[in-house]
């Protein structure tokens, strides 16, 4: 078989390229921001924990400054390149009631059952 060259071997990797790029750009704003929008909801979720498990003194305050950093890189990115919008007033909403969701939640977590009087008679 003859060698055909360099060129020959790349241009296979070339044609992949340039298709994951048409894919990877074909991807709307509006479907990114929804994403950033449900990451935001989650971390401002965690950061509530977080900040209940601190108080509880259950996790270190490092740990509720990172999903602290995530919410905000997220909820801020939302309105990046676009106005703000109801979209974007929705999301800070939700991502409250969520944070305080959690952490109610969180503070007044029930203590496990004792069922070893169960299990050893």
């Amino acid at each position: 078989m003859p060698y055909r060259g360099r060129a020959a071997e790349i241009a296979p990797l070339r044609a992949q390229l340039v298709c994951v790029m048409l894919i990877a750009m074909s991807v709307s704003f509006e479907f990114l921001r929804g994403t950033l929008g449900v990451l935001g909801l989650g971390c401002a979720y965690m950061a509530g924990r977080s900040l209940a498990s601190v108080r509880k003194g259950w996790q270190k305050i490092s740990t509720l400054y990172g999903w602290i950093i995530r919410a905000l890189v997220c909820l801020t990115a939302i309105v990046f390149r676009h106005p703000v919008d109801n979209m974007a007033i929705g999301v800070w909403c939700l991502a409250a009631a969520a944070f305080a969701i959690a952490w109610w939640q969180t503070m007044r977590q029930k203590p496990p059952e004792d069922l070893s009087r169960q299990i050893f008679p």
